[in-house]
């Protein structure tokens, strides 16, 4: 498929503003995921909720990646309606969170969690999707836009960390639906961004990617090494906390993995490497990461291990969104981040479960088997890598 030509690049002012409404919103999207991914599962401990429900609770974002995201993505790009989408799911995400704070049961936690992630999932793909919309339409780079999310996660996740030994944790959820209703806030300050007219001329051509060889492969590849990462997003918190680490040691171990990520997003423009390369070794640093972690390392390794997070996660992050920016069409950018956050989800909410149970019997030897999902997500990109670091054909 061609390359969309790029839309002229507008003024200095106009991309100016453009950015800092959206490093706002990315802020509060990710400062959102910091305080839910380290202590949520925290939360539901602490009503009771056991380790096999927490696995399939945890898990339901990943299931509603694959099933409900695409949809809403599609939706949002055919109607050219990504900015309302955006500030419709920001709004039914504090309304989804604060009636789980209400909530004891496990079946109940997970209907309502269930639906509320319907909401609050698509809210990343879609913030991505504009943003590479603006990449091409101002000339921005990714990194550092997506970068003010991370420096957001590591707030959240070290106010959190402060709050878990002041706050009883049965109240972390309240900090969780704080951080949602400033991101609702935010989403009324994002700008629309028009479509150009010849891109409207045909939406269903974008089901033409799922037939592209090189578009699916950065698409399982992405996945796997994304997704060797489930039993970390799930367990980490718990398995440090039972180690006798405080919510601030344990607030400042993800702060650590997120402040290598920050890095590696500001340095991003000045990288040379093709994007494959780039996801190549975000793999291959994953099997390392995840091999370590499994022998239980002491605090100061496992700080040092943390910070391999801005590899494993950024660095794939980048070289997966450069990848798009090459081969997707600008009318088609969020229905690409619907595909690739439904694949991912595929493979996230299958790692989460299964990392449950091995969870449950043999500890973080779990971890073994994430090494192996990266090892293969970085085989599939490294055989595709001459197919995909060049614009669609």
């Amino acid at each position: 498929m061609p390359f969309e030509s790029q839309i002229p690049i507008g003024s200095q002012v106009t991309a100016r503003r453009f950015a800092t409404r959206l490093a706002l919103f990315y802020g509060t999207v990710l400062g959102l995921v910091g305080t839910h991914l380290p202590f949520f599962p925290v939360w539901l401990k602490s009503i009771g909720i056991d380790a096999p429900w927490i696995g399939i609770i945890m898990a339901v974002p990943s299931i509603t990646r694959f099933t409900v995201l695409p949809f809403v993505t599609g939706a949002a790009e055919r109607h050219q309606s990504l900015r309302g989408t955006m500030v419709v799911t920001a709004c039914a995400t504090v309304l989804g969170f604060s009636l789980l704070g209400t909530l004891h049961q496990p079946l109940a936690i997970l209907i309502v969690f269930a639906l509320t992630a319907c909401a609050w999932t698509p809210l990343v793909p879609l913030t991505d999707g504009y943003a590479l919309k603006g990449v091409v339409r101002y000339g921005l780079n990714y990194g550092p836009l997506r970068m003010w999310g991370s420096a957001a996660f590591v707030l959240g996740a070290m106010a959190n960390g402060l709050l878990v030994d002041i706050i009883a944790p049965q109240n972390l959820i309240w900090v969780i639906v704080a951080v949602a209703a400033l991101g609702a806030m935010a989403s009324f300050a994002l700008q629309p961004l028009e479509a150009p007219k010849a891109a409207t001329a045909s939406m269903s051509g974008a089901t033409a990617l799922l037939r592209e060889p090189g578009f699916l492969a950065i698409l399982v590849a992405a996945a796997l090494i994304q997704g060797s990462h489930a039993a970390y997003y799930t367990f980490a918190s718990i398995t440090w906390q039972a180690s006798g680490l405080g919510g601030l040691t344990i607030a400042v171990l993800w702060a650590l993995g997120v402040c290598g990520e920050i890095v590696i997003f500001a340095l991003s423009p000045r990288f040379t490497l093709a994007p494959a390369m780039l996801m190549v070794i975000g793999g291959l640093c994953a099997v390392t990461r995840w091999l370590i972690t499994a022998h239980e390392p002491p605090v100061p390794v496992l700080a040092a291990v943390q910070l391999m997070h801005g590899l494993t996660y950024g660095l794939t992050q980048v070289g997966t969104m450069e990848l798009l920016v090459r081969r997707v069409p600008g009318h088609a950018t969020a229905r690409a981040q619907g595909y690739l956050t439904a694949c991912t989800g595929i493979a996230m909410s299958s790692v989460a479960m299964l990392s449950g149970l091995i969870y449950s019997q043999h500890g973080r030897s779990v971890y073994y088997a994430m090494a192996a999902v990266a090892l293969v997500g970085a085989l599939v990109i490294w055989l595709a890598r001459h197919k995909v670091d060049g614009p669609s054909q």
